[in-house]
């Protein structure tokens, strides 16, 4: 008659810790802010970045002006620990929710270009003409990329948004700086 007691005691409680356990869940539901209709985008202002690579890099700093509200930048980097592989970077949300880049890198360009479009390749001959400049059109990787070749500097274009928001993003791009 021992084990019934103790059966019955282990069952009561469980249900009794299952019952608190679910209360503690509701209070720390109730008391942990949740906004399901907020912006998941964090913008993250690039304008110091871009000043201080534009002052630093060897050579003439991309970065896009003219671009409406509904592009939202979203990373920025510059790294100049190596002078022989500066590289420039600054991310962005495009008005339809895709992600837009540009990357820059003054390193072999073959390898930068690889390793930023995640192994894209050149789009046969394919060109793209924007901002005054003829760009090539790399894909097959994680992104669409258009590809401009300097002897200074590589310049990329990419994400996966569509090519004309891509071509809007290369149009925007002001290069100045470098030394």
């Amino acid at each position: 008659m021992a084990a019934d007691k103790r059966g019955s005691k282990t069952v009561r409680d469980l249900l009794l810790s299952l019952v608190v356990l679910g209360f503690v869940v509701f209070v720390i539901y109730i008391f942990i802010p949740h906004d399901s209709q907020a912006d998941p985008v964090k913008v993250v202002p690039f304008s110091v970045e871009l000043g201080q690579a534009r002052r630093d890099a060897p050579y003439p700093v991309a970065g896009p002006e003219g671009l409406g509200a509904d592009w939202r930048s979203t990373s920025v980097t510059y790294d100049a620990a190596d002078p022989k592989n500066v590289t420039w970077h600054i991310g962005f949300v495009d008005p339809d929710q895709q992600y837009v880049a540009v990357e820059q890198s003054n390193g072999a360009s073959d390898a930068f270009v690889a390793s930023v479009t995640l192994n894209s390749h050149r789009d046969g001959t394919r060109t793209v003409t924007a901002g005054g400049h003829t760009w090539e059109r790399w894909t097959g990787g994680r992104y669409t990329a258009l590809v401009l070749k300097d002897p200074k500097v590589t310049t990329v274009v990419l994400g996966t948004a569509q090519d004309a928001q891509l071509k809007q993003m290369a149009a925007a791009l002001q290069e100045r700086g470098g030394h």
